[in-house]
């Protein structure tokens, strides 16, 4: 794997923002990385907007794209006026189709890799969490039998105790001489 590659991943990996619980990426970030205008991009997707339903591409709120650009520590992002094109792993694939060139056929691809490598560890990362919480749930269990073993421990002690107090006791009632 060439360091271009592994910095084109970097710089795509940085540009996937979690959006109304999906993985997206906006219109901004992906037009410079088909090196292309963002105007030009939007308008190519406005002339196609069949091929992207609400699945593959939406439009972000204010709210969110107020709470997108806080993130980024500016007061906008670059002088954008609309808010942006929020675009899916679904909707990046369909770019391809309305952008039609070589760059942005092999953009795509490197994307569509980004995210499937995404994807995977996210998976993986659920799993472990299964496990983890399986893990926690029989720790909770036997530290349960071993308070129940300790109560057990502690009761008896209570017991041997009162046994022993009531033999070591002095006696009480008539006594012989």
């Amino acid at each position: 794997m060439s360091d271009s590659l592994a910095i084109t991943k970097e710089a795509i990996e940085n540009k996937i923002f979690f959006i109304r619980g999906q993985k997206v990426m906006l219109d901004k970030d992906l037009a410079e990385l088909y090196q292309v205008d963002t105007k030009q991009l939007k308008r190519q997707v406005r002339r196609n907007i069949d091929r992207f339903p609400e699945d593959f591409m939406f439009e972000l709120s204010k709210e969110e794209f107020d709470n997108l650009r806080s993130q980024f520590g500016t007061s906008n992002r670059g002088g954008t006026r609309y808010t942006p094109m929020s675009f899916t792993d679904q909707g990046v694939a369909m770019l391809s189709s309305v952008l039609n060139s070589k760059e942005a056929i092999q953009v795509n691809i490197s994307i569509i890799r980004v995210f499937t490598k995404m994807r995977l560890m996210l998976e993986q990362h659920q799993e472990m969490l299964i496990k983890l919480d399986e893990l926690e749930k029989k720790n909770i269990e036997q530290d349960d039998k071993i308070m129940l073993i300790f109560e057990y421990i502690k009761q008896f002690e209570e017991t041997k105790q009162q046994e022993l107090e009531q033999r070591n006791r002095e006696p009480i009632g008539f006594k012989q001489k």
